[in-house]
């Protein structure tokens, strides 16, 4: 397991990074966040176990996050190609951030920057491995406890692979992204933890528990267990898909 005191010092690092940054919800600022969802924070529990019937819990989530742009498109962007076209508001980064350790929403902040009012419905961005420090080569990494039929195995899931995510508007209960002279806006990384565990509440044709390797493949692996991301398509906004290539 990867030691606490590390990741403050990352975060706190970041903290300074975005010190002077506005406040989400201020007027014509657009902020953005990423969110495991209550898969991160709550874990794979009953009925949601994962699809070879193991309760997974996490300690922590790692992930580092680059090249993050927001856009203003016209036509909207159907997350079909690489490319976005429209007007650009660059975050940057890389932000490395916990996922586990979200607000009540299930999110993180990463930033919030002033930006020009209008609609931003779509969102680049890449799950890069971090350059140094505790998470030097990793891109994600996953540590918790995994329960099934009274057996325990506490375990960290890692990967190297750098991938950049091309996506549209956000989906999900309410839509986001739009800034006025008199309300910010905000936006959402979305990573779909089902897309590499599956889930035990889906049967087992489903697309999700095809793709999905489950955590039977990691239970005795060791340490660390190392894992790739090629097919796996966690990156989404909301439930909104995104164009998904190699960086």
């Amino acid at each position: 397991m990867f030691p606490r005191r590390v990741l403050a010092s990352c975060l706190a690092l970041l903290a300074l990074g975005t010190a002077s940054a506005p406040a989400p919800g201020q007027a014509e600022t657009l902020s953005l966040f990423a969110s495991g969802e209550d898969l991160a924070t709550e874990g794979f529990t009953a009925p949601e176990l994962s699809k070879d019937g193991w309760a997974l819990t996490f300690t922590r989530i790692i992930a580092t996050f680059d090249e993050v742009t927001a856009w203003q498109t016209d036509p909207p962007f159907m997350g079909d190609g690489p490319e976005i076209l429209g007007t650009a508001l660059a975050f940057g980064g890389p932000f490395t951030v916990d996922l586990v350790d979200a607000d009540d929403e299930d999110r993180v902040l990463l930033a919030s920057l002033p930006a020009a009012p209008g609609h931003y419905n779509a969102l680049s961005w890449a799950l890069v491995p971090a350059a140094g420090g505790e998470f030097a080569g990793f891109s994600l990494v996953l540590e918790g406890l995994a329960e099934r039929g009274g057996e325990e195995v506490a375990f960290t899931l890692a990967t190297p692979d750098a991938v950049f995510h091309a996506c549209g508007e956000y989906l999900g209960d309410a839509r986001k992204g739009f800034v006025t002279a008199d309300a910010g806006g905000d936006l959402e990384i979305t990573l779909h933890l089902d897309h590499l565990f599956g889930r035990a509440d889906r049967s087992a044709e489903d697309g999700m528990n095809l793709d999905a390797p489950g955590f039977d493949p990691f239970a005795g692996q060791g340490p660390i267990a190392m894992f790739t991301l090629a097919g796996l398509h966690l990156g989404h906004v909301g439930e909104g898909h995104c164009h998904v290539s190699p960086r």
